[in-house]
C-alpha cells in the first residue's frame, strides 16, 4: 500500500508544476494574445486540478479508489481535448 506521504508529495509535485506549467502559457497569452495559448493553458489546468482533487478524494476519503480513478481519468481525458483543441486551432 502507498503511503499516504507519498501520494501527498506526488500530488503537491503534480500542482507545483502543472500550476507553473499553466502559468506559463496563460502569461504567453496575455503577451500575444493568441487564442491557441489560451486554449492550452485551459487544458493544462483542467488536468492540473483534475490530479489534486483525485488526490484530495482519496486522501480525505471522500471517494473509493476507483471514484478517485475514474474522476482523474476523466478530467484528464477533457483536458487532453482541449490542448488538443488548443494545438489544431495554432
Amino acid at each position: 500500500m502507498v503511503h499516504e506521504f507519498a501520494i501527498t508529495a506526488a500530488k503537491t509535485v503534480t500542482l507545483v508544476l502543472g500550476g507553473l506549467i499553466t502559468y506559463l502559457t496563460a502569461k504567453a497569452y496575455r503577451r500575444t494574445g493568441a487564442p491557441s495559448l489560451r486554449a492550452l493553458a485551459i487544458g493544462f489546468g483542467i488536468i492540473t486540478v483534475g490530479g489534486v482533487i483525485a488526490g484530495v478524494g482519496d486522501l480525505t476519503g471522500m471517494a473509493g479508489l476507483r471514484t478517485n480513478v475514474f474522476i482523474q481519468s476523466a478530467v484528464t481525458a477533457v483536458g487532453f481535448a482541449v490542448i488538443t483543441y488548443s494545438l489544431y486551432q495554432g
